[in-house]
């Protein structure tokens, strides 16, 4: 039986991957987890999941010492993703962080480039290490993560801020705010999304309504969470998982086609605000 392909997504800058991915937080954390863990990423690339996301916060580096060991020979299999702390990210800071990055992905360019969180270093100055990256091929291109509606209107206003590629967010079926006004404004100028901890840490799986519904498609709850973000324009979802069957378990969420009738079912199991929320993180 053919299997689905996973939906596209093209980047104002031209790049284009599958909106599934592969995240890597809390990866890195133990020595005797790495193996399993690379072995796992590896699993993903061969299922057709390039996008693979990490962050130097993550295991302090550790995590991205992971994907060096996964992608070792395969750098022409990965979009690659990575992200600079912000008390790091003043103009020469970014600049020394994303060569410690580097280093530690044993790569010579990180294919995307964001700033982890707002902090106490001008969006400028921010902005202007990530564009001279960019001009010197370290980076194919940067984005932002946990930046709100207004943090957004900000950042375009920066020289080079309309270069912003993606921003990085917490958005699931129990985090729907974001579709009240941050998304619309992103999408309105050209800025993709990318939702992370899309099946909020595994709490979606013990939902018993959502448990029934996804039996109703043959299907796990971790699925059709996946599939119901795949359905949305412009959108990129980064599970994270250290154990292969549950990778192809996620690359078969693709497979999902969800109804008008389970879209109006989900809007009631979780519905979305009525009104703007303040963006959440974890």
């Amino acid at each position: 039986m053919p299997v689905a392909p996973i939906p596209t997504l093209r980047l104002k800058n031209g790049a284009e991957f599958p909106t599934l991915g592969q995240g890597t937080w809390m990866m890195g954390e133990s020595a005797s987890q790495t193996a399993a863990e690379a072995a796992s990423l590896r699993h993903g690339l061969d299922l057709g999941l390039p996008l693979i996301d990490t962050a130097e916060m993550y295991a302090e580096g550790g995590a991205e010492k992971v994907v060096a060991e996964a992608i070792r020979g395969r750098r022409g299999d990965v979009f690659l993703v990575s992200k600079v702390y912000p008390w790091n990210a003043s103009r020469q800071g970014t600049i020394d962080a994303c060569e410690r990055s580097l280093k530690r992905l044993g790569v010579d360019r990180i294919d995307l480039y964001l700033l982890h969180w707002r902090g106490e270093h001008p969006l400028a100055d921010t902005v202007a290490a990530f564009e001279q990256l960019k001009q010197e091929g370290k980076i194919g291109g940067w984005g932002v993560s946990n930046f709100d509606t207004d943090d957004m209107a900000e950042l375009l206003d920066v020289d080079g801020g309309e270069n912003c590629l993606v921003n990085q967010i917490l958005y699931n079926l129990a985090r729907r705010g974001p579709e009240v006004d941050l998304i619309p404004f992103c999408r309105e100028h050209g800025v993709s999304i990318m939702a992370y901890s899309p099946i909020e840490q595994g709490k979606l799986l013990s939902h018993p309504d959502l448990i029934r519904l996804a039996k109703a498609h043959q299907a796990t709850p971790a699925q059709v969470a996946l599939a119901y973000l795949l359905g949305q324009a412009g959108v990129i979802a980064i599970p994270k998982s250290s154990r292969a069957e549950r990778v192809a378990e996620n690359r078969a969420s693709a497979e999902i086609r969800l109804t008008s009738e389970t879209l109006a079912t989900l809007d009631r199991l979780f519905p979305r605000p009525s009104r703007k929320i303040p963006l959440e993180m974890i």
